[in-house]
């Protein structure tokens, strides 16, 4: 990871659901969780992104959206984001350089050589971007991010 607690989250551009540029940038302004996830349609994935979507009243009146990441392509996002309803955005990092620079990635995800996925991770941004929370599952991609952590930290500033 390029930077830690309390430094500038990067700047990054990637694909929407909807195949159109969206950049970090754009949504500053606001507390903002980057959630990196490994898979769309992967059981573990699917519980993360719906429990921050049954959440959403909470983030709401702490000022606060998601944005999910994923090395997925934008149409295996948006079948995601359809079955399961979500309601935020998630973007395309299939070039896998910005979860390189925030997170890392696994090599060889679920034994299938050569394919690489985003580690799972969280990065908690105050309204002018800078991290004030991170958590990155280093070796387990089975594990869910602490969810009780991410809406103590939302509530800390």
């Amino acid at each position: 990871m390029a930077f830690t607690v309390g430094e500038k989250a990067p700047n990054f551009t990637l694909i929407d659901t909807d195949r159109k540029e969206r950049s970090l940038s754009e949504f500053l302004g606001k507390k903002t969780v980057l959630a990196f996830y490994p898979g769309a349609f992967t059981g573990v994935c699917t519980k993360e992104m719906c429990t921050f979507r049954d959440s959403m009243a909470n983030l709401n009146s702490l000022n606060a959206q998601i944005v999910g990441i994923s090395v997925d392509s934008p149409f295996a996002n948006k079948g995601f984001s359809d079955a399961n309803k979500l309601n935020f955005p998630l973007l395309s990092d299939f070039t896998r350089n910005v979860s390189k620079v925030y997170c890392g990635v696994y090599e060889d995800f679920a034994g299938l050589k050569g394919y690489t996925a985003s580690k799972r991770a969280i990065f908690v941004l105050d309204k002018d971007g800078v991290v004030k929370y991170s958590w990155v599952s280093e070796s387990n991609p089975g594990a869910e991010p602490p969810f009780d952590e991410i809406n103590k930290a939302l509530a800390s500033f």
